[in-house]
This record gives C-alpha cells, sequence and structure tokens, in this order.
C-alpha cells in the first residue's frame, strides 16, 4: 500500500545530504520541511532551495525550519545530520516525533541507526548513502553524482522504494545492511582523510604516486576488522573503490569540505570508529590510525596555516 499523498516529509539536517534528499522529493511533489542552521534556513525560506544537479537547476519550493519542532506531523523523517551531531539531534527530535513516523537514518559511519534508536526509543532504520553533493552556498545544493540508497527489509520498505522512485532516486532493498554500511565505511576510509589532508578531488587523488597501495592498505584492515566483527561485506570492495574515482572523480570529501571551512569532521566515525574496533578486537589498523591522526591534526590547526 502506498503512502498517503499528504504525507509529510522531515529532513533533520539540512546539509548536503538532506537538502539533495530533501529537495529531490520537494520537487517531485511531496511535502518536504528541512531543518538545519539559520544561514541556509533562511536562504531556502527567502527564495526555496537552489538545486543544482546534472539534469536540473532551479529553485524548489519547501518548508525550512531551525526548529526540530517542525518535523510535528511528519509521517517520514530522515535523519542527516553528521555523526559527531547524533544525539544531540535525537534528543532535539523525539518530543516531537510522531508515533508511526518512519525514521530513516542518511549518515555516514555504520552505527547511527542503533546511537538514534537508543536515544529514541524509537525504531530507526538504516541507509546506505551513495551520491556526491556539496553545499555551494547557503541554500544552494550542487550534485556531481550518483543519489541512491540502500535500506532494509521492513514493513515499509517497499513504500520506500516506491515513494523514492518517485523523485528518480533509486532504492535497493539488501537484507545484508550491516554489510552495506561496512562497504560504505571502507569507501569512506580509503577516500575521505586522503582528499581531506590533499584537498583533492577524488580523480586527482587517486593518481598520486603511491596512494593505490595505501587505499589498499586502507581496506585490508577494514575488512579485516569487519572480519572479526562477524559483519561479512558484500561484493569487490577494491572495485568499488576503483568505481568511485570513475564516477564522482570532481567529488572533494565531506571531511576535506569540513576541514577547508573550519569545520569540525566526522573522521572519529571513519578510520576513528576502525582504529577502535580493531584495538577492541587485538587488530592492528596502523594505516587508519594514522590517516585519523593527520586528520585530527588538521582540525586542530589554524585554518590560515593550512
Amino acid at each position: 500500500m502506498p503512502f498517503a499523498k499528504d504525507l509529510k516529509i522531515a529532513v533533520m539536517g539540512a546539509g548536503a545530504v538532506g537538502c539533495y534528499y530533501g529537495g529531490m522529493l520537494a520537487r517531485a511533489g511531496h511535502a518536504v520541511t528541512l531543518i538545519g542552521r539559520p544561514l541556509h534556513v533562511a536562504a531556502v525560506q527567502r527564495a526555496g532551495l537552489l538545486l543544482e544537479t546534472q539534469s536540473f537547476h532551479g529553485h524548489v519550493a519547501l518548508q525550512a525550519s531551525t526548529d526540530a519542532a517542525a518535523l510535528r506531523g511528519a509521517g517520514l523523517v530522515l535523519c542527516c545530520v553528521k555523526s559527531t551531531d547524533t544525539e544531540a539531534a535525537a534528543t532535539a527530535m523525539a518530543p516531537h516525533l510522531e508515533a508511526d513516523a518512519i525514521v530513516l537514518s542518511l549518515q555516514n559511519g555504520v552505527d547511527n541507526a542503533a546511537r538514534l534508536q537508543a536515544q529514541l526509543g524509537h525504531e530507526v532504520g538504516a541507509a546506505v548513502v551513495y551520491v556526491a553533493t556539496e553545499m555551494a552556498g547557503p541554500g544552494h545544493l550542487k550534485h556531481h553524482g550518483r543519489g541512491e540508497l540502500v535500506i532494509g527489509p521492513s514493513a515499509a520498505s517497499e513504500q520506500l522504494v516506491q515513494l523514492f522512485a518517485t523523485a528518480g532516486v533509486p532504492v535497493q532493498i539488501s537484507a545484508n545492511v550491516a554489510g552495506a554500511l561496512w562497504a560504505k565505511l571502507i569507501l569512506n576510509c580509503a577516500y575521505n582523510a586522503l582528499s581531506a589532508i590533499t584537498q583533492l578531488p577524488y580523480g586527482r587523488l587517486v593518481q598520486g604516486a603511491g596512494v593505490e597501495q595505501v587505499m589498499r592498505d586502507v581496506v585490508s584492515e577494514c575488512l579485516a576488522v569487519a572480519q572479526g566483527a562477524g559483519v561479512s561485506v558484500p561484493g569487490d570492495v577494491w572495485e568499488a573503490v576503483e568505481r568511485i574515482a570513475r564516477t564522482m572523480p570532481a567529488q572533494f570529501s565531506s571531511t576535506a569540505q569540513d576541514l577547508a571551512r573550519g569545520k569540525k569532521s566526522e573522521i572519529d566515525h571513519l578510520n576513528g570508529y576502525v582504529l577502535r574496533q580493531g584495538a577492541a578486537l587485538g587488530i592492528a589498523t596502523p594505516v587508519n590510525r594514522l590517516l585519523h591522526t593527520l586528520v585530527k591534526l588538521l582540525e586542530s590547526a589554524d585554518p590560515l596555516s593550512r
């Protein structure tokens, strides 16, 4: 049974990911409310979201607010905040969340859905996100490529597939979401820190001398930790790593974008997560440790000195 035509959708976290999926759903005619920071919200309230994709460039009308109370009445809530803000977002959402709302975590890392669920006391589904986006300015979303999601089987999964399909967003249902989350985590661990340290897009990054071997070492460490944790990572992981540079050559990692703007990154939930899990399992992760350490040093440095 499809969702009701008057389904209200709320996006908690109006950054690059939240604005892309919220904007695509709004452009398809769905009632979407973005909940985000004042600068972006003001721009969207004034002129709509400027959505710049590979096939569309224009303003999309939707609602926007800085207050989590705006998610009242929402039947679908997409949580798109940074992994560092997961608990704070859950605290803000909890008083306003409808009892029957479907909540999806569209976040980097592998444990955000569980962290949200523990804080909210409300079922939260995990979605694996494959999209290249950036905020090009207040209320201005630039899409560089891809856009598909992977979700787990649930009572609402087929409805979600149909809903996103109306917005041109492909959604795959997988019985191994934990493995899919780890597959995405490995991609992030291979690219994010290196792109941040060098401030290079993926296509140029992979051409650097020695970069491929470093990335292979990262992947090997991640797979060893995943195996130690009892997670089966699907597909050919290295082929997926290579495909990222081919399909998103102009993309800078979210970590690179954060550092360029003097913001705290999600590195603790990417390479940092792998090294913590590795330490708990007695599995050495020296390359992930080095990349995590370098990004943390850059985060603490004066932006003008970078």
